[in-house]
Formats: C-alpha cells, structure tokens, sequence
C-alpha cells in the first residue's frame, strides 16, 4: 500500500506535462499572434506633416526715409578780431545781441596809438613849415634869375630843396594817415549786419592782435547743419529736398535743399558735415534753434520678409525654402541687407518666386515635408 501511494504522484506528474506543454504552445502562439498584430497597426501609421506658414517672395519697391536732427546757422560768419594789440577798456556788446554794419563792439586804450597820430601830426605841421621856406626861396631866387642878379647853381638849388620840402610833406601826411588808420584799429566794428554768437574777451584783457574776440553770424542766407553718419549715404537720395521742422515746434516747417556734403570725415564723431539750405526760413528758426530734417531714399527693389522666416546656418543667416514639387523643407543661405523693427531686407540669396516658410521653422528637418496653407501670398 505504501509503495502504490508513493507512485501516485509520479503517475499524475507523467499524465500533466504533455497538457501543459501544450497548453504553453498554445499560449506563446496567441502571445505571438498579439505581438505581430501590434506591429502591423503601429507599421499602418503614418507621420503626419508639420503645419508650417509660407510666403512667395517678390520684390518690392521699398520706400525708405531718414531723420536726423540738426541746427539753423547763418550762411556766412565771421571771426572779428583787432587790427593791434592792446588793452580792453570796453564791450559795448554780448552774445545774442544784434548789431548792424558799423557798430562799435568793442574799445582798447587809444594811448599809444593817439601818441603815434600827435607825432605824425606834428611831422606834417614841420614838412609844410619847411614846404612854405622852400617855396619863398625858389620864387625869390626865380625872379632873381629872371632879372640876372643870380647864378643858375642858386636857382637849381632853390628848385631842389622845394622839391625835398614838397616830398618830406606828402611823407609826413601819408605817416599821419597811417597813424590815424592805426588808431581806429582800437575800435572794433561789425561788418555787417548780424548776431553775435561767440564772444571770448572781457574788459581789462590784453588782447593781440588778429585774436578772434567775436564772432559774427550775417544776416541773410540760413543753413541747417546736420552732422552724418558715412553709411547714411550708401543709398541714393531722391532729390535733394529735405523736409524741415523745429524741434520745439514741429508746426514751425520749412524745405531745404542739400547746398554742401564736406570731403572729409570728423576724426572725433567719425560723421560727415552736410549743410542743408532753408528756403525763405520762418522767423521762428532763429539762429541756434534745433531742427529735424527728413530725406527720401529712392525706392529700391527689394525682398522682404518677417524676422521669424530668418534662421541660421552655422553662424550664417539662412531661410527655410520649400521645393515646389515635393514640398521638402531645405535651409538657403541669405546675404541681410538691413535690419528693421519686425522686418529683414533680403540682399542676395533669394530669387522671386521662392515659397519661404516664415513661421514654424524652428523644428524643421532639412529634406522634411511640410504641409502649408493660408500664404500671406
């Protein structure tokens, strides 16, 4: 009994393993079944193409402008100075102030130069004292000749020394004249009508002479002066009207035309001096006042597009471009021919007709399709 019961489970082992090796074949068979159905649905799915916005690209005519801000100065200035050197003893003017042709800005001590007149004063009195006894002895020793009661030695010695006594005179009067002249350099006077802008002299200064003490903006002609930077004139202007206003009061407006663009370029502020002429200016623009100037470019034909469709290849500006035929996406290479607010301008790269994605870029693959609708083209 207790052999036959120990033989039991062996039994009941050796009637269990054929059921349950088919029951794992049957398993790993529906397992397997499973498996090669999940791939066939994941292998029946597709990608689906990024969404992207694009735009044609054409030229266009862009109309570009500039302001800058300049300031209304006279056409003509001058730089007053004495004729001498000397001291100030008066400023009859200041700066701002308005004088006319002839008015006495300011005076040096007359001392020396009054001394200088007197003496060439009294060099005149003594040349016709001497003019006056030069000419009774010729007139004496003419009749004396005439009557031949002297020699002709005394006649042409009389002759001689009244034509020494006429030049000694008209040396002395020319002294005196300078003398005179000299001592009106000590006054100095405007020359024309005009505005003090300058002014570097105080009364008690020594001053010498021909040091700019004033300076003297004529009345007349007025210029707007603008002070440019060199890439400004890399475009063409479209003529050389400029459009000007105060700055203080933009309804106070005038036109001016381009008058002079200077050769050189400052070596301190790198800008170039343009000088605009004011066509009758308004009384408003005094001289000194600020004003803004607007200049036209020409129009130019140009692409552009919105700074979101600007990419990069390396450290290159790129675009995305989309073939026509297989709508693949692939990065172009652009040359930037300026940078705006929202707006790249396009210089070389690009050709008209080119589909450019301008939005939904950034996760592109080169060589992907895209899908787009809704250009702004």
């Amino acid at each position: 009994m207790t052999q036959q019961a120990s033989n039991r489970p062996d039994a009941a082992r050796a009637v269990l393993t054929p059921q349950m090796k088919c029951l794992g074949a049957a398993l790993g068979a529906a397992l397997m079944a499973i498996t090669l159905g999940g791939c066939d649905d994941h292998a029946a799915v597709t990608k689906a193409a990024p969404f992207v916005r694009t735009e044609i690209v054409k030229p266009s005519d862009r109309h570009t402008s500039i302001t800058l801000t300049g300031e209304v100065q006279a056409r003509y200035r001058a730089d007053l100075a004495f004729r001498v050197s000397g001291r100030v003893i008066a400023r009859r003017v200041d700066i701002g102030a308005h004088v006319n042709a002839g008015d006495i800005l300011a005076l040096l001590d007359p001392a020396e130069q009054q001394a200088e007149a007197d003496a060439a004063a009294a060099t005149v009195a003594a040349a016709q004292a001497e003019l006056r006894l030069a000419k009774a002895t010729f007139d004496r020793q003419s009749y004396l000749i005439s009557t031949g009661f002297t020699t002709r030695a005394a006649f042409d010695q009389a002759q001689e020394g009244l034509r020494t006594a006429q030049g000694s005179l008209d040396s002395a009067e020319a002294q005196l004249g300078t003398a005179k002249d000299v001592l009106s350099y000590t006054e100095l006077r405007a020359d024309a009508d005009g505005v003090i802008t300058a002014r570097s002299l105080e009364v008690g200064q020594v001053v010498q002479a021909a040091q700019p003490v004033f300076t003297l903006a004529h009345d007349g002609d007025r210029d707007a002066i603008f002070d440019l930077y060199e890439s400004i004139f890399f475009g063409e202007f479209s003529g050389g009207e400029i459009s000007l206003k105060l700055v203080s009061d933009p309804a106070v407006t005038a036109v001016g035309y381009v008058r002079e663009v200077s050769p050189v370029v400052d070596r301190k502020s790198s800008t170039v001096r343009v000088k605009v002429t004011i066509q009758n200016p308004p009384a408003a623009m005094t001289l000194g006042s600020p004003v803004s100037g607007t200049g036209q470019w020409k129009p130019v034909a140009q692409i552009t597009l919105p700074w979101t469709a600007l990419m990069a290849v390396g450290s290159s500006p790129a675009v995305w471009v989309v073939d026509a035929a297989t709508r693949a996406a692939s990065l172009k290479p652009v040359t930037i021919a300026a940078y705006e607010a929202d707006t790249v301008m396009i210089k070389d790269g690009l050709a008209p007709g080119d589909r450019v994605v301008i939005d939904g870029g950034k996760l592109l693959s080169p060589g992907e399709r895209v899908s787009f609708e809704g250009d702004r083209s």
